[in-house]
């Protein structure tokens, strides 16, 4: 247990940060998501909105330090490929 003040105030702001951080790793998730199931479903049109929606989602969890740049860049990569094969 935190004895001092600046201590039990870095466990408060812990404790914002992680439920912000939560909420932004289930968005991001969510909308990786909703592209995954218009590839399962074969809608090349719903999986290229999908796509869209989850871009700036994706990257903004990287700006936000949720996950690694390139990681953000890697999953983007992945899911456009599939989305392009399913047109194709």
């Amino acid at each position: 247990m935190a004895n001092t003040r600046s201590a039990k105030k870095a466990i408060r702001k812990i404790a914002a940060k992680t439920e912000v951080n939560k909420a932004r790793r289930t968005r991001m998730r969510s909308s990786v998501r909703r592209v995954e199931e218009a590839i399962s479903s074969g809608d090349s049109e719903a999986a290229g909105v999908a796509l869209r929606q989850a871009q700036p989602e994706i990257m903004r969890s990287a700006q936000n330090g949720i996950m690694h740049k390139n990681t953000a860049s890697r999953k983007i990569s992945r899911l456009s490929r599939r989305v392009k094969a399913l047109s194709a």
